[in-house]
């Protein structure tokens, strides 16, 4: 099986290391693993500001570096949610259908692609688990609480795979962090209260670790965190799916 992977630009810049554990983690379940060089932004924070018309360009982009693979999987619901809903090409349609088909982010692809049921993992720890808005509530990753219906969570699926790893809910489980995308920057005192709500609730867990799917949410957190001179860390996922036991 064939996989492009897809590292966002924050991820790039800012935590290349989540990408390099992406990138282990699916060679070591058997995938051959392509990394265009030429992906660029997918053109989610211009769709977020109100200027999705001048996406066009990212979207030919992402078009060109992704069509020869049979999957794209990256480590982040916000950028694959935004793939799935806003890719288009009117020069070549079916070609963007297609990677619209096919783009995974990371705990769904493991789950639903690969119907993982056991990792070579081991993460000693006690940790957190933040249920990032796009994953939840766009891909579907896991349950709605305010919703009857079954209970479900592919995160925590994957995680109880990892041995030794005590994973302890927030009371709100699925309650945003704040960060929102560009929320954070218009809306900031709003945002850092909603962080600040998330972390009281893991820190009277007492977690070591506070992960997630989306590198956006826990940057966010961390900030908030390091102003605080809290020794919680964060980790997205692909981190600790990837420890080695």
């Amino acid at each position: 099986m064939r996989v492009g992977l897809f590292v966002p630009c924050y991820i790039d810049q800012f935590f290349p290391g989540v990408g390099i554990a992406t990138l282990q983690l699916l060679e070591k379940l058997g995938m051959e693993v392509v990394f265009p060089l030429q992906q660029t932004c997918c053109g989610q924070p211009m769709a977020n500001s109100g200027f999705a018309s001048l996406s066009k360009g990212c979207d030919a982009n992402f078009i060109d570096n992704f069509s020869g693979v049979d999957y794209i999987v990256a480590p982040s619901g916000s950028c694959v949610l935004h793939i799935k809903e806003h890719l288009h090409s009117e020069k070549d349609p079916a070609a963007a259908e297609k990677v619209r088909a096919t783009v995974y982010e990371l705990t769904e692809f493991l789950v639903d692609v690969l119907d993982i049921t056991d990792l070579p993992a081991r993460f000693p720890h006690r940790v957190g688990l933040h249920i990032s808005c796009h994953g939840q509530r766009g891909l579907h990753t896991s349950s709605m609480t305010e919703t009857n219906s079954p209970v479900f969570s592919k995160p925590e699926k994957l995680l109880s795979m990892v041995q030794d790893l005590v994973l302890v809910k927030p009371a709100r489980q699925d309650e945003c962090c704040g960060f929102g995308g560009t929320f954070c920057v218009f809306e900031e005192a709003v945002s850092v209260k909603m962080g600040k709500d998330r972390i009281n609730e893991h820190q009277r867990n007492e977690v070591e670790v506070i992960t997630a799917g989306d590198v956006s949410c826990l940057m966010h957190l961390e900030g908030i965190l390091k102003r605080s001179g809290s020794g919680t860390r964060i980790m997205h996922i692909a981190e600790i799916l990837n420890t080695a036991v």
